[in-house]
């Protein structure tokens, strides 16, 4: 019964649910019906009213090419603008080929000088003249939004852009309408001018920039111009209109920047295409630049410069940059007010475009042909303009913009004394007496003008408003350098060309007080220790151009054109940076090596040192620095004092030479004790004993050294030599018989049959091109490099003359942007440096001598043809790139076609000689410590360090003769003779014979060896019963260079001894003669 009742009821209540759904569908569906019928029926009727206004416009508005004259057809104002505003309402944009028919009918009315006709008249009427002017606001945002969203595709693009902007342009401006000429409506002008600046200002904010940017990217930042220079003159000129009707405001310039300026290549398009309309950005007078000034007044703000920074992103802010250079550049001058805002808003442009640029490539980075890696990706219009970027920011170091922004240092510089040279010591001054007392004057009146305060003060001061303005415009070119990493060389020698920085420069450092303003820059370091001040910025774009100057000139131009600096001007500024380094390290001052001001400084000084080195133009010693305390800094050495380990890992050359050769010896002392490696009275080091046969020295020593560790190459390498017969040959455990595998090692390995190296015109050795050729090449220049590090380990002379540019390498020195294979070229080459030179010189058109960017090398009479570059067998030289050929030919002939022997020389020397070591030392330093010194040899020297065996002594007659011939008959060259015959090498040790190893000694050679105590009595009677033989007249001094032993008869006479010794000598005569 219950559930009964449930039951009808549920079905009561979905009965009644669907009943009320059925209601609300029956609801909609009318409802919907009605919706259907009412749009419908309003677009019948708008479509039956659409074509009755076509077809009233179509009456109204006649084609243009319906035959006669558009402005002898024209109808009255009222019923055109009727029938306008018409067709605005119920057509519009929609059809375009209508719409332009319209507009090309109102703009030939505008011709018309009657009210009745002219469109112009309809404002005359009352009662449409408040409609008429928004009517024109709608035409003109219509025709803007038209002419943005046409295609390029086109066919008649170009003629369609250019007559709505002459749409445009005729109602944002009164020019044209030809009724205000009439002296009836003259007065009418003004309120005219008026209402074309309304519509001016409606176009902005309905996108009249936007949209004529968009026309300048898409006809301009394309692989071809489609625009036409008439409308791109238009363009200009509308696009500048509303920010001369707003009278420059921040507002309007801020739009016109960011829509406008920032176009690619936009300024160079104008100047090349309608260079008339450039006087619209520049300003026609010149206190009338508007548009620039207006440009850097509002950027000049560092928020707003933020702003627009941040609106453009990256690469269209570049882009703003470019344009703004190029104004710059075109602009006729600049005055000293003008010049600070300028450079400073250009300068934090650029600098602002380095927080995108990044260090390395990342999958978030993009490759940027100015920028390096960049975080930002290129559009479609960037990567087509670039070209006419980078076009365009080469402006900036070109002449013309150098003369603009570096007028006020020219004049600076004009007005100041040149720097004089250095005074010349006259004739009588060579006196000694009287120069001590022309000293003793002078110090006397320095000192007197110390105490009555008549020292003239510097010309300039640093902080003062001229050096400020010099260091704001080097601070834009520095920043420059530093973001447009793609362009650092280009702009490097735009600012070498010809005397518009460097020299006005150098002149205005000198006036900054003694040394180049020294004690200013020192004292200005203290309070800006971290280097960024501007005044810092003008140092280090100075270091850096005149760096890239120094590598560029040939040694003709160098040492001998004195152009443009003469050789004292190059001693005085690598005086000024040695001082001011040393002092701002040695003070803590400059602690970080990697800091612009301290790379900088220390490239520049390396460079003229590099050039000092391989052609001295200073005096000697003029590297030392006096005020170094030697013992202070070496005992600060020791403790590990950062500044000390700085100094000498930077600034080695302060310090004389011999000091840092017995540096080197100590760390090498300090090393053997800490592995273990040397002797002492209770311990024997551990050695490798290796076994040599006498035909396969270099193979067998390859072979069982080759793969030794670096540590137990250190250590003690005992030979055993393999003689002809396969007997093992008796040693002296002297370190002799290593030294003989030493020699017999180089002296093979540098033959020129095993072809591993060949030598320049100087006789000077280097890796040979075709070392390939020999099976194992690579393997066999890293052992001879661990060989020649081990005779420098050991402190082993070993007459070796390596080609300095070989050196250069192997030391690393090479790895600078600033070291130039050129200048090192007449030592390999002589011949290929002096046609270089000519191509460089040639006053004609270089393209005229046939030359390509490639080389043609005769390998076993085969021509292979070497490319310097990509591609450049077909690409010629011209006068524009001929630096670049020659520099590029230098880098291939001296550094890629040795390359790979040179890297595997370098490992191997370096495995035994540390890097950071030979940090200590030039590249002619390293030589020296290969081959000995090459200062005269020392006699008295030699012979405070001989040790004499066989009955001779210091006192003995035979040996006294031997040092008396040495000393009063021999030449220098005689001695050198000497000494390379006894030693095997012809210069003395660094640090004197008393490092000489073995020692030196002189054997009579009537004692056997097993019968000789050493200088003893024994020895000693021995040798006076040896007075008593018969005088070995047929007998010859022989040497056993391995051990540096001169074996002597004992002759009877001073003049045979004289003799036969000149004669062993000149032919070098060691064991084969006796």
């Amino acid at each position: 019964m219950l559930s009964s009742g449930t039951s009808h009821k549920n079905e009561f209540l979905a009965q009644t649910k669907a009943a009320r759904e059925e209601r609300l569908l029956a609801a909609s569906r009318d409802y919907s019906a009605i919706r259907i019928q009412g749009l419908v029926r309003g677009w019948l009727v708008r479509t039956r009213v659409r074509k009755m206004v076509e077809l009233e416009f179509e009456k109204t508005f006649p084609e243009p090419g319906d035959g006669g004259d558009l402005g002898k057809r024209l109808k009255p104002s009222l019923e055109t603008y009727k029938a306008a505003k018409k067709f605005m309402y119920f057509v519009g944009r929609k059809n375009v080929d209508q719409f332009e028919v319209m507009l090309r009918y109102i703009i030939a009315s505008l011709d018309s000088d009657s009210p009745k006709t002219s469109y112009i008249g309809v404002f005359l009427n009352k009662s449409h003249s408040v409609a008429w002017i928004e009517h024109i606001k709608q035409v003109c945002s219509q025709a803007s939004l038209v002419m943005a969203s046409m295609s390029t595709d086109h066919p008649a693009y170009s003629r369609k852009a250019a007559f709505f902007v002459l749409v445009l342009i005729s109602f944002t401006s009164t020019n044209t309408w030809r009724l205000l000429r009439t002296p009836a409506l003259s007065s009418l002008a003004p309120h005219m001018t008026s209402i074309c600046h309304t519509v001016t200002g409606h176009l902005v904010q309905t996108g009249l920039l936007t949209n004529l940017r968009h026309i300048l990217l898409t006809g301009l930042a394309s692989s071809k111009v489609s625009l036409s220079r008439t409308t791109l003159s238009a363009i200009m000129t509308l696009a500048l209109r509303p920010v001369m009707y707003g009278s420059y405001s921040d507002q309007m310039v801020s739009l016109y920047l960011l829509n406008i300026l920032s176009v690619p290549g936009l300024v160079q398009h104008v100047a090349t295409m309608c260079p008339d309309s450039l006087a619209t950005l520049q300003g026609e007078k010149e206190e009338d630049q508007s548009l620039l000034l207006a440009t850097v007044r509002l950027l000049s703000q560092d928020q707003q410069l933020k702003i627009h920074f941040n609106a453009l992103e990256g690469s269209y802010a570049l882009c703003l940059t470019a344009n703004l250079v190029q104004l710059v550049s075109m602009a006729p001058s600049l005055t000293s007010s003008q010049l600070v805002p300028v450079v400073t808003t250009l300068t934090h442009l650029l600098s602002s475009l380095g927080q995108y640029v990044t260090a390395k490539q990342s999958p978030l980075s993009h490759w940027h042909p100015v920028l390096g890696w960049f975080s930002v990706s290129l559009d479609k219009h960037l990567q087509s303009s670039m070209t006419s970027v980078k076009c365009q920011l080469s402006r900036l170091w070109s002449p013309d913009c150098l003369l603009v922004l570096t007028a006020d240092l020219q004049a600076q510089a004009a007005t100041l004394p040149q720097v004089p040279a250095p005074p010349t010591p006259s004739p009588e001054e060579t006196n000694f007496g009287k120069k001590l007392m022309k000293q003793a004057l002078e110090k006397t009146r320095t000192t007197y003008a110390a105490t009555t305060s008549t020292i003239s003060s510097p010309l300039n001061r640093l902080g003062g408003a001229a050096c400020t303005r010099v260091a704001l415009v080097c601070a834009l070119y520095q920043t420059a350098c530093r973001t447009l990493s793609q362009l650092r060389i280009d702009i490097l020698n735009g600012l070498c060309f010809g005397d518009l920085l460097l020299k006005p420069l150098w002149v205005f450092l000198n006036s900054l007080g003694p040394n180049c303003g020294l004690k200013s820059f020192l004292e200005l370091l203290s309070a800006n220790k971290s280097g960024t001040a501007p005044e810092f910025q003008m140092l280090v774009l100075f270091c850096d151009t005149f760096s890239h100057l120094v590598t560029i000139l040939d040694d003709t131009e160098f040492y001998e054109q004195d152009k443009p600096f003469s050789k004292h001007e190059y001693a005085m500024l690598g005086q000024f940076l040695n001082t001011f380094l040393y002092r701002s390290v040695w003070s803590g001052m400059l602690s970080d090596p990697t800091s612009n001001l301290f790379s900088s400084v220390l490239g520049l000084l390396s460079v003229l040192r590099r050039r000092d080195d391989r052609r001295s133009f200073t005096r000697p010693n003029h590297w030392l620095l006096k005020e170094v305390k030697l013992g202070t800094l070496l005992c600060d050495l020791e403790r590990n004092r950062p500044v000390a380990k700085l100094v000498i890992s930077k600034l080695p050359h302060i310090i004389p030479h011999q000091e840092r050769v017995l540096l080197f010896r100590k760390k090498v002392h300090t090393e053997k004790t800490s592995l273990g490696i040397l002797e002492s009275d209770s311990v024997s080091p551990q050695s490798t004993l290796i076994s040599v046969h006498r035909n396969r020295i270099v193979e067998d020593g390859y072979r069982q050294l080759g793969s030794l560790a670096a540590q137990s190459f250190k250590g003690v390498i005992r030979v055993r030599f393999v003689n002809m017969q396969g007997l093992d040959e008796a040693g002296i455990d002297q370190d002799g018989v290593f030294k003989e595998f030493l020699e017999e090692t180089i002296k093979k390995v540098f033959d020129p049959s095993l072809n591993l190296f060949c030598t320049t015109s100087e006789e000077r050795l280097y890796p040979s091109p075709l070392s390939h050729i020999t099976e194992n090449h690579l393997d066999l220049f890293e052992f001879v490099g661990k060989m020649i590090g081990k005779a420098v380990y050991e402190g082993i002379v070993v007459d070796v003359p390596f080609a300095s540019f070989f050196l250069t390498q192997v030391l690393g020195h090479d790895h600078s942007a600033l070291y130039s294979y050129l200048d090192e070229m007449p030592s390999s080459d002589p011949e290929l440096h002096k046609n270089l030179t000519y191509v460089k010189h040639y006053e004609g058109d270089v393209e005229d001598l046939g030359l390509t960017f490639s080389f043609d090398q005769d390998i076993m009479g085969r021509i292979v043809t070497h490319e310097l570059i990509p591609g450049g067998r077909s690409i010629n030289v011209t006068n524009s790139n001929r630096i670049s050929y020659i520099h590029h030919m230098a880098h291939f002939k001296m550094h890629r076609q040795i390359a790979t022997q040179v890297a595997a020389f370098r490992n191997g020397f370096r495995s035994v000689i540390p890097t950071d070591w030979l940090s200590l030392f030039s590249g002619p330093e390293v030589q020296r410590l290969i081959s000995g010194d090459n200062s005269p040899i020392d006699l008295k020297d030699l012979r405070r360090n001989t040790s004499y065996y066989g009955g001779f002594h210091d006192s003995h007659r035979v040996v006294a003769w031997l040092w008396e011939v040495l000393e009063k008959d021999f030449t220098d060259k005689e001695k050198s003779m000497f000494l390379k015959f006894v030693t095997s090498c012809s210069k003395p040790p660094l640090l004197g014979f008393e490092n000489l190893e073995p020692p030196f000694s002189i054997r009579c050679v009537e004692v056997a060896d097993d019968e000789d105590d050493g200088d003893t009595v024994g020895s000693v009677l021995r040798g006076f019963l040896a007075l008593r033989r018969k005088d070995p007249v047929n007998r010859l001094p022989t040497a056993s260079t391995c051990f540096n032993l001169l074996k002597l008869p004992n002759y009877q006479k001073k003049s045979t001894l004289k003799e036969k010794l000149r004669y062993a000598i000149s032919c070098n005569t060691g064991f084969e003669l006796s």
